[in-house]
């Protein structure tokens, strides 16, 4: 199979469904001439034309408001926020309006419409331009939240949601856009509510999703060496996210770490160690662990922001410390 990048995905799973589909259109701020901040819409403008991808103002107000007025007339949008820390401007759209249509108006209204936006910190961009709000949206009823990690799950979970008839908010990490993977040709879906196990295993259950995954895998792959098995678990959504893999696993391994970029507080970690310990509290041989980022605005000093993010070495502690 061929590998191509994450970015080259995305591109790829939008022209498919955009050729199969005239309702579907791309908008948001450089989707057009630029191709996309990350390149992810590369291409398309030349194919598809200003009509089905265009570039917008710099207002993700009206860039969300417009989306949403589409979806409900039968058009099926998919716009870009071109920075996850940009999606407050436009929460009234998707808190009160987007996620809510469906059930005030009894179901008469379908909002088939994908909100694409990055999100993640390791590029020195600061606390305006790092964030991690996957929670968010997690919290509000209406929404489904695809995080995919790998090139395949990027394109897969993607056309999933170009044909879902839900309102989608598609997160993609800034560190994965480079990302190479071996992607289909064909068209093909990744299912909502269905983790991955990246890696199986005996003695403990580690959980993530997005960069992260990757950052699990190199944990898990140091503590082989020390003759510790772990079972990596990429959820790849959130909600719905796959309880009963999570729970299976930690049944049989009998710990479990959850490991993600966003603060603690909060934090998408806090409903999986919950919903653990609600469902399989018996199971546990030892207290669930979170590896997070801490309570704090994102550092602008490379020192700091380093210092600031998970990574394999904080990861492979937090597990040593459970067995």
């Amino acid at each position: 199979m061929r590998t191509i990048t994450y970015a080259k995905a995305i591109s790829e799973g939008l022209a498919q469904a955009m050729r199969r589909d005239p309702r579907i259109y791309i908008a948001g701020e450089d989707v057009g001439i630029v191709g996309g901040t990350f390149l992810a819409t590369q291409g398309l403008l030349a194919e598809f034309g200003p009509e089905r991808v265009r570039d917008t103002p710099i207002t993700e107000t009206a860039i969300a408001g417009h989306a949403v007025g589409a979806a409900a007339a039968g058009m099926r949008p998919c716009i870009e926020i071109m920075w996850m820390d940009f999606m407050g401007v436009c929460m009234d759209e998707i808190l009160n309006q987007a996620a809510k249509m469906h059930y005030m108006f009894g179901g008469q209204i379908e909002l088939n419409l994908v909100i694409r936006v990055p999100e993640g910190a390791g590029f020195r961009a600061a606390a305006q331009h790092s964030q991690s709000l996957e929670a968010f949206f997690t919290h509000i009823p209406g929404l489904k939240v695809a995080f995919p990690s790998t090139p395949y799950d990027a394109k897969g979970l993607l056309m999933s949601s170009l044909c879902n008839r839900n309102p989608i908010i598609f997160i993609e990490h800034f560190q994965l856009y480079g990302w190479k993977g071996e992607v289909p040709e064909e068209e093909y879906l990744v299912p909502f509510g269905k983790a991955a196990i990246r890696r199986e295993g005996t003695d403990i259950t580690l959980v993530s999703w997005g960069w992260m995954v990757h950052k699990a895998l190199a944990a898990a792959n140091q503590l082989a060496q020390e003759g510790i098995s772990t079972e990596v678990i990429d959820l790849r959504t959130l909600k719905p996210w796959d309880q009963e893999t999570v729970i299976s696993s930690v049944r049989k391994t009998k710990r479990l770490v959850i490991v993600h970029e966003a603060v603690r507080m909060n934090g998408f970690g806090a409903e999986i160690a919950a919903t653990v310990g609600e469902e399989a509290f018996d199971s546990l041989d030892a207290p669930i662990k979170r590896v997070t980022a801490p309570d704090t605005p994102i550092p602008f000093s490379p020192v700091l922001e380093d210092a600031f993010l998970p990574n394999e070495l904080t990861i492979a502690e937090a597990m040593r410390s459970l067995l």
